[in-house]
Parts: C-alpha cells; sequence; structure tokens
C-alpha cells in the first residue's frame, strides 16, 4: 500500500516544501488540523497553501501566510478524501519548532497528517475512517511508530501549537487502532 513512500490510495500532489530527512528512523506520526479560511471547509486553499499556489490577495487572513512555505506529508478532508504531497521517506515541514522525548526538530523523524478541521468542530466519522487506514499503512511500513508515538501537534510544540483540538477524539482514534489488526484497516 505504500511504495516508495507514496500512499496507493491517496491523490498525489506533490509539493515544493521538503528536503531530504537526515540518517534517521521514521518513528513517530504527528496529527494536525487546518482549514483555509479558517473554520471553512473544501475550498481547495489548503491544497494551494501547501504547493505555494496560494493567493494571499484573496482572504484578509491569507495576508498572514504570505511567503509562508510549510507542508505536510498527508491531509484528510472532511469527506475523507486523502491527499499526500511529499513522500514519507521525504522530510515535509509540518511541525516547526518541536521537541519529542527530547528530541528536537520532530520533522526530522516524523509523518505528518493534516485534518480538515480546527480545534473546537469535531471531526467526521469519514475522517476518522480516513485516518485508521492510513494510520495502520504508515505502521505497517513504518514499525517504529507505536501508538505511543502518535502525537498531536499540542504534544510536540506546546507553547505554540493547540491542534488537533480538544474535537479530536483521541480515546477514539486509539482504541480503532488499538482494536484492528494491522494490515485489515
Amino acid at each position: 500500500m505504500i511504495e516508495n513512500g507514496w500512499w496507493s490510495k491517496a491523490r498525489k500532489l506533490p509539493s515544493p516544501n521538503y528536503d531530504q530527512r537526515p540518517n534517521v528512523e521514521i518513528d513517530a506520526l504527528v496529527i494536525h488540523n487546518i482549514s483555509l479560511p479558517p473554520n471553512q471547509y473544501g475550498t481547495g486553499q489548503v491544497q494551494r497553501f501547501f504547493q505555494n499556489q496560494l493567493d494571499c490577495n484573496e482572504h484578509p487572513y491569507f495576508e498572514s501566510l504570505r511567503d509562508v512555505r510549510v507542508s505536510a506529508h498527508m491531509f484528510i478532508e472532511r469527506d475523507g478524501d486523502v491527499t499526500q504531497f511529499v513522500s514519507f521517506n521525504d522530510r515535509a515541514w509540518h511541525a516547526g519548532k518541536s521537541v519529542l522525548s527530547g528530541a528536537s526538530d520532530c520533522n526530522n523523524f516524523s509523518i505528518g497528517v493534516e485534518l480538515e478541521g480546527c480545534d473546537d468542530q469535531s471531526y467526521s466519522d469519514t475522517q476518522y475512517e480516513a485516518l485508521l487506514k492510513l494510520t495502520q499503512a504508515i505502521m505497517l511500513t513504518y514499525p517504529s511508530i507505536s501508538v505511543d508515538r502518535i502525537v498531536g501537534h499540542s504534544d510536540i510544540a506546546p507553547e505554540r501549537k493547540t491542534d488537533p483540538g480538544r474535537a479530536f477524539d483521541w480515546q477514539r482514534y486509539r482504541k480503532s487502532i488499538n482494536q484492528t489488526p494491522l494490515g485489515e484497516p
């Protein structure tokens, strides 16, 4: 399901915002949220943002994103559609200044998954289903990623970030991982 760092079930939309990982093991998964403009869904703006194609004159909020260059490996929309921007084998620019278990710069060793959403609005059932399938595929390919190495952006950058937010149901997500045998999402 994952070949050369690309998940076969995702739409491929390569971002220029990545570089090579240092010679380290991929052993963490970071869950984020994003919506552009904030709290608006299905706009296509997240995809444009990760590809440096966002028209910053289109919405007042976008001015704050001018010249910002970021990406995530994956983006899961409200309807469950999944887009991949960066190969898992490469370093996406999703975590920023971050620390996990004493190791800084989490981009070096983590995979970043963005959920279309915001901190205080429930995520859709189809997003949880897509996230489970993706997580299972990632854990099969990168066995050093265990359930305890799946974290939120807020866990690795608590002074700066709050995502995926209080609306993300960690108990539901972790329970689904633990109840679904690897290879059978």
